[in-house]
C-alpha cells in the first residue's frame, strides 16, 4: 500500500494493483487524466480520484503542462537530482512511490532507477507556495548522478572562482555533513605513513578507550549547563562538542550520520517505551 501526504488532504491510499493512470505524453494543456479503474469498492476509488486530481489541478503547470521537480534525501536532507514533471509524471509517483518525471528530450515519461535500479524512494512530496516546483523527498537506493555521484551537485561555483585553474569535485553537503567528509578523509589518511604530531581526530580514531573517555566527559558536561543553570551559549558549544565525537565515534565503526537518521525516522510511528521494550542486545563479533 503506498500513502502520499498532502498539506489538508490527509492520507491518499493508493496500489498500483487496483488504479491504473493515463499515460498520455500530451503535456501541451492542463486536461484532467482520469485515474481509472479500481476493481473492488467504486465509491472510495471515485472518492480518491476525485482528491487526487484536486492536487493536480492545484499545481501551476507551464504552458507545456511541466513543473520543475526536484528530489531531496529525506534524512541528510541532500538535493539529488532536478527534473520535470506533468500531472501523468507526478500522479505515477503518488501512485507508485518512486520519483519519476517528463523527459523533455524524449517527450515521455521516465522513473529514476529504471535502468540503474538506484530508484529514489519517495516517502512525502510538497509542492512550494506558489504551487509551481515539486519536491520528491525520499530515499534513494544508491548514486543518483549517471556519473556514479551521490548527487548531480558537486561543482562548487565559487571554488571554481576561486581557483578556475583546477578541477575540483566536491557534493553540496550541509554542516553536519561537511564535518562528516573531513573526519572521514582523516580516517582515510591513517592508512598513508604519518608525519609529525597526528590531529586531535586522528588520535580519538586511533584511540578507543580515549575517544569513549571523550564522550561520557562531553555528555556530562552538556547535563551539567542544565542542572547548574549555565549560559545558553555553553549548552551550544557542549552540545556541539558532543555531536563531534560522537560522529567521529561513527566514522570508527564505519558507519554515517545518515544511518542514525534513518534510524529515528523508523521510530516516528512508535513510542518511546515501545521502542525500548522492543530492544534486544546485540554483540558485534
Amino acid at each position: 500500500m503506498a500513502f502520499a501526504h498532502f498539506h489538508g488532504l490527509g492520507s491518499l491510499q493508493v496500489t498500483s494493483r487496483e488504479c491504473v493512470f493515463n499515460t498520455r505524453n500530451d503535456t501541451s494543456n492542463n486536461r484532467r487524466y482520469a485515474i481509472k479503474a479500481c476493481i473492488k469498492k467504486p465509491d472510495e476509488n471515485i472518492h480518491l480520484e476525485s482528491k487526487i486530481n484536486k492536487v493536480l489541478d492545484s499545481v501551476k503547470w507551464d504552458e507545456k503542462g511541466l513543473a520543475v521537480a526536484i528530489a531531496q534525501n529525506v534524512d541528510s536532507g541532500a538535493i539529488l537530482m532536478q527534473g520535470f514533471a506533468n500531472r501523468d509524471a507526478l500522479a505515477t509517483t503518488i501512485a507508485s512511490k518512486k520519483a519519476t518525471f517528463y523527459s523533455r528530450s524524449r517527450s515521455t515519461l521516465w522513473t529514476k532507477g529504471e535502468t540503474s535500479l538506484n530508484f529514489i524512494n519517495v516517502h512525502d512530496i510538497f509542492l512550494d507556495c506558489d504551487r509551481d516546483s515539486i519536491i520528491y523527498l525520499g530515499k534513494p537506493d544508491g548514486p543518483t548522478c549517471h556519473t556514479g555521484a551521490e548527487t548531480c551537485y558537486y561543482t562548487s561555483v565559487f571554488d571554481s572562482l576561486n581557483e578556475p585553474q583546477v578541477e575540483t569535485s566536491k557534493l553540496a553537503l550541509t554542516t553536519l555533513y561537511s564535518l562528516e567528509s573531513t573526519l572521514s578523509k582523516r580516517k582515510e589518511e591513517l592508512s598513508t605513513p604519518q608525519q609529525g604530531k597526528p590531529s586531535w581526530t586522528k588520535r580519538l580514531l586511533l584511540d578507543d578507550k580515549l575517544l569513549c573517555s571523550k564522550i561520557r566527559e562531553e555528555a556530562d558536561e552538556l547535563c551539567r549547563t542544565l542542572e547548574e543553570n549555565e549560559d545558553e551559549s555553553r549548552t551550544l558549544s557542549e552540545m556541539a562538542d558532543v555531536l563531534y565525537h560522537e560522529m567521529v565515534l561513527l566514522i570508527r565503526r564505519g558507519l554515517k550520520f545518515e544511518d542514525v537518521l534513518d534510524v529515528l525516522r523508523c521510530r516516528f510511528t512508535q513510542s518511546g517505551i515501545e521502542e525500548k521494550n522492543s530492544r534486544k542486545a546485540k554483540t558485534v563479533t
